[in-house]
Parts: C-alpha cells; sequence; structure tokens
C-alpha cells in the first residue's frame, strides 16, 4: 500500500498516452432492479434526523468556472532499471511508459544509462485572482519545459511558474489574462468530520468532473510531508485531480486535492488535501519573494503511546517524543535532549506528535517561541528560536561479553568495539545480538544499538542489567537503527 500523488502519470511522447483508448476499458452499467418494500410499521427513531441530500449543482455552476486543467510538456530522465518484485530502483521509473509491464517478474532489469525522454502529464488548479494567479501542486508542474492552462470556455493561456514550494507541494502559476473567474477561500479550521465536500478536477483529463463525499479526518500526517496537517476525505479522486479545489458546502475552498492511499495506483476510498491556509501562506511568500522559506526546529520526533507515558511517569499519552536532537540546530543551541517530550510549542498543547510540524510550520525562521517540555518527571520551559529549514527538511523516525537479559527483557546485548562505535557515530552503546520476549514483541531487532534506558545514558552491560532491576513495569530503550533512532517503550516481565 502507498501513497501516490495524483497528477496524471507522465507518458513518453508517440509512445503510451494515459487514458487513451488503448489503455482504458468502458463497461456499461446494468439497470438497478427495483424492489418493493413494505412500510415500516413502526416510526424511525426520533434520534436520527431525516434530512435531504444536498444539491451541489449550484456551487459547481457559480465556480466551476474558476477551475482549470492544467497541461505540461518536457523531458525527464529514465533509468529503465528495475528491481527484484518490480521495485523501482531508478530515477523516474514510476512515471515510464514501460514501467508498469515488468512489474512483478522476479529477476532486474537494466536498461543502460538513464536518458532524458519527451513527456507530457496534466493536472488541475483553481484560479485566485482575476488577473491570473493559480494555485496547484508542485508535482503536477515538475520538470515541466511549458504550462499551458485551460479555461472552461475553452480558452488557453501559456502559463509562468512563479515558484514551487515542495515541502507543502504547492506551486503558483501566473497566466496574462484579466476578469477570470475565481473562487472564494475558506477556513479549514470550521471544517468537521462528517461535512460534505466536493472535489472539481480533471481526472485522467476528464474536464471539471465534480465528485462528492464527506470529511474523514483532519490534521493527517503523511509520510515525507511534515509541514502539511492533510484533511481526509472520502471524494472520489484519481491522477490528474492533483492540484483541484476542494469545496465545503458554502462554496469555499478549504484545501487542495493532492494524494490518495492506493494499492493500485487509483482511487480507493483514501483521499488527502492540504489545508488552503497552508497553501496561502506559501502562495503569498512565493508572490512576494519568489519562493517559500520554513521554520526548523531541528528534532526528530515520535507519538507517544501508552507504554512510552508510563516510561516517563506522564499521565497522559501526549506530546511530541525527541528521539533525535540535529546537531548545531535550533533544538540543539535551546538544549533540547532526546528523551524529552514537548507538550506545548508556545502556549498550544501538542497531543499529537503530528501537532508539532504544523505549528512549526506556521512560525518563520528567526522566529521565538516557548515550549513545555516534559524531562524526568516534571516539566519546564524552553525558550527557542527557530532555525531555516533547508529544502524538504524535517521538523517533524562483563564489558565486551555477551549479557543476557532474557529474563526480563528479552535481549541479548555486547559492547560496542571502538570501530562499531565509530561506523554508528555514537560514544557508547550496546549492540543487540539477539532479541524474545518483550523486547521482540515491543520491535526491538537484532542489529539495534541500544543507547538509553528511560533517558540514562547505556555504557555497559552491568549498568544495564541494573537499570532493568531498577525499572518500574515499563522502560523506554533509545535504540539506533541504521541512521535513525526511535524510542521502543518495552513492558519486563
Amino acid at each position: 500500500m502507498k501513497f501516490k500523488r495524483i497528477g496524471a502519470a507522465l507518458a513518453a511522447a508517440g509512445v503510451l498516452t494515459v487514458g487513451g483508448a488503448a489503455a482504458a476499458h468502458f463497461y456499461p452499467l446494468r439497470a438497478a432492479e427495483s424492489t418493493v418494500v413494505a412500510e415500516a410499521q413502526h416510526p424511525a427513531p426520533s434520534a436520527v434526523p431525516v434530512v435531504a441530500l444536498p444539491n451541489f449543482a449550484a456551487l459547481v455552476q457559480k465556480y466551476g468556472p474558476a477551475v482549470v486543467n492544467i497541461d505540461v510538456s518536457g523531458t525527464k530522465k529514465v533509468g529503465y532499471n528495475l528491481g527484484q518484485n518490480g521495485d523501482d530502483e531508478g530515477s523516474g521509473n514510476g512515471n515510464d511508459p514501460f514501467f508498469q509491464f515488468f512489474r512483478g517478474l522476479p529477476f532486474q532489469f537494466h536498461f543502460g544509462v538513464p536518458q532524458e525522454v519527451p513527456m507530457r502529464g496534466e493536472g488541475s488548479g483553481f484560479i485566485v485572482s482575476s488577473d491570473g494567479v493559480i494555485l496547484t501542486n508542485a508535482h503536477v508542474v515538475r520538470d515541466a519545459d511549458e504550462v499551458t492552462v485551460n479555461l472552461t470556455d475553452r480558452r488557453e493561456f501559456k502559463a509562468k511558474v512563479i515558484g514551487v514550494d515542495p515541502a507543502t507541494d504547492i506551486a503558483v502559476l501566473r497566466i496574462d489574462a484579466k476578469n477570470l473567474p475565481v473562487v472564494k477561500l475558506g477556513d479549514p479550521s470550521t471544517a468537521h468530520v462528517g461535512d460534505w465536500v466536493i472535489a472539481i478536477g480533471s481526472p485522467f483529463g476528464f474536464q471539471n468532473s465534480v465528485t462528492a463525499g464527506i470529511v474523514s479526518a483532519k490534521g493527517r500526517s503523511l509520510p515525507g510531508d511534515v509541514y502539511v496537517p492533510f484533511i481526509q476525505t472520502d471524494v472520489a479522486v484519481n491522477p490528474g485531480n492533483s492540484g483541484g479545489p476542494l469545496f465545503d458546502l458554502a462554496g469555499e475552498v478549504i484545501g487542495i486535492n493532492s494524494q490518495i492511499y492506493s494499492r493500485s495506483g487509483g482511487y480507493e476510498g483514501l483521499s488527502f488535501a492540504i489545508p488552503i491556509d497552508v497553501a496561502t501562506r506559501v502562495e503569498h511568500q512565493i508572490l512576494a519573494t519568489g519562493h517559500a522559506t520554513h521554520a526548523r526546529l531541528g528534532v526528530t520526533i515520535q507519538e507517544v503511546n501508552r507504554g512510552l507515558a508510563d516510561s516517563f511517569g506522564m499521565k497522559k499519552a501526549e506530546g511530541a517524543l525527541v528521539s533525535q536532537v540535529v546537531p548545531g540546530s535550533a533544538a540543539a543551541a535551546a538544549g533540547l535532549k532526546a528523551g524529552d517530550v514537548i507538550t506545548k510549542f508556545d502556549g498550544h498543547p501538542i497531543v499529537s506528535s503530528t501537532d508539532l510540524p504544523e505549528l512549526v510550520g506556521k512560525a518563520s525562521p528567526g522566529d521565538k517561541a516557548t515550549l513545555e517540555v516534559w524531562r524526568k518527571d516534571g516539566t519546564r520551559q524552553v525558550a527557542v528560536t527557530l532555525g531555516k529549514a533547508e529544502e524538504e527538511s524535517v521538523a517533524s523516525a562483563g564489558e565486551g561479553q555477551k549479557g543476557a537479559e532474557k529474563a526480563r527483557l528479552g535481549l541479548a546485548v555486547r559492547a560496542l568495539t571502538p570501530q562499531e562505535r565509530q561506523q554508528a557515530d555514537v560514544p557508547n552503546g550496546l549492540l543487540v545480538e539477539g532479541v524474545a520476549g518483550t523486547a521482540a514483541r515491543a520491535g526491538v531487532q537484532p542489529g539495534d544499538i541500544l543507547l538509553s534506558v528511560n533517558g540514562t545514558e547505556v555504557k555497559s552491560v552491568a549498568q544495564l542489567r541494573h537499570l532493568i532491576d531498577h525499572a518500574s513495569k515499563n522502560v523506554a530503550l533509545l535504540v539506533q537503527r541504521g541512521d535513525s533512532r526511535i524510542f521502543v517503550p518495552v513492558r519486563i516481565g
């Protein structure tokens, strides 16, 4: 299962056309059979009010003309390098026209050096200013040499890409036109789970298609998108819908349709939109300076579950647990440490770890903020001056002898050799060589490097045994796996 950006797949010119007759199959719908149902003998429960379904016709008629189709053309480097099971190991293979033909084969293909090939694609957008400013997704216009905007009245305009922000997947375009129809922007914070919403866009090139659904959830965090608290819906969107607007019943745009979660690459009931306030904040920066900047705290964070909360002596499983502090970052300068739990950012509660990147993303580099941090059974205030994020950066995953802690913890560990410490870039730690019992069930793996227990740095097997002997029922192990660090809550026997 993968998250998939929903810009229509780019195709090699003259080889394959996405949505072409050879690639699509249409099936007639069978007429529904009529069934006579006897009238209910008892009235419906009064607790469930009967309401008419909304009619979106007036909304579509008023704001549909402000939704545009975007055609892009350019070149893309394609490597034709497929790993086993069809995994994409090359550059751009996910958009390569031959890629799907070779997926799933049990051997590797290598088709030589990457080469530039002509590509075409399409997406959606919407007009936010009558003088020609258009919002869409950054991935829609990525690698584009030429961008064409098509209006509903069949006028076409060559568009200029004013700027793109890969961190939020927002792009701002401009066309040379006046007195254009515009959408009305809304406030995503007023949308509730269960509210009706509609999408207008160009799925598979079918311009100004309208689909409807409800808000399924808010504040979703997706892999690789640390600054965006996505709006999840069940509105049907497909390749080509990317960059199109998500409307509420008041006819106001509350989001930009951007991604789907799918096994097949098509719609399967999970769609995600970028809140419009995130987009407009980026738009204003791009129009003023040509680019967008984001603040950076410089920590890797994870969710606080019940086991971790018990390990840290917290009453509630809330906050953002710091698993790693980036050297030289704003967090390092402020004195944050791995094991700290950030519970507030400038007075705003951090209930889920995903709340923190959103709040940091709303700030600007150089802004000062006050963090409320839980550390060693108590809270403290930490002042921090936020840094500047690089593109797509995260604000946001006896001695020398084996020790057997399998009786309570389930680990077989040994001290790191000097070479292993240097390779892992850690001053101390224990190498996990065997896992069983509670540690295995918690997710600890052989090859992990155990760095700390409940915030105390581990330097020896004897020290680890002492820490476990004097711990309560739950401990938080900080482990390093490759280049990532993560806290693992373990309930000991």
